[in-house]
């Protein structure tokens, strides 16, 4: 039996958890040419994304960052579990994140690509990648640099 420990360990840090969703990070959702203007709030639509291009490698910013496990780093295209942590609210896609968020602060911030700044996940402005992944932004300025560098 001590065998096992290490094996579900290592399923553990590969996310290959079953409650833990990686399916749906590329779910089409519904999307905006980027303006040069702040990232505006929510609206009712869930998935609301303003695409900084129109390429493949486009880089979206996500307004609804309900949407997004921010322990995957994954834009998974549905509402994900709500865990308040110091005022703030940050989002898992199962137990185990929602956990992982409220016990582990280094799963709730994340560097800047641009700055190089740490940035808090729940405050942070967010881009998607096409291929899913989340990045975290300390403003719209890093956000737009960074999608300017991608689409050349």
């Amino acid at each position: 039996m001590t065998g096992i420990r290490p094996i579900a360990a290592a399923i553990v840090l590969l996310g290959l958890v079953p409650g833990c969703e990686t399916k749906g990070a590329n779910q089409a959702t519904t999307a905006q040419p980027f303006m040069d203007t702040p990232a505006q709030p929510a609206s009712a639509s869930q998935g609301q994304e303003r695409s900084s291009d129109t390429s493949a490698s486009s880089l979206t910013l996500v307004t609804d960052r309900s949407l997004v496990c921010m322990v995957n780093n994954q834009f998974m295209g549905r509402p994900q579990i709500p865990i308040e942590v110091d005022g703030r609210t940050y989002y898992g896609c199962c137990e185990m994140c929602k956990g992982r968020l409220g016990s582990d602060p280094s799963s709730r911030v994340s560097t800047d690509p641009v700055s190089g700044n740490t940035v808090d996940k729940a405050t942070a402005v967010i881009g998607r990648a096409s291929d899913g992944r989340t990045l975290y932004f300390e403003s719209d300025q890093t956000f737009t640099a960074y999608a300017r560098r991608a689409s050349r």
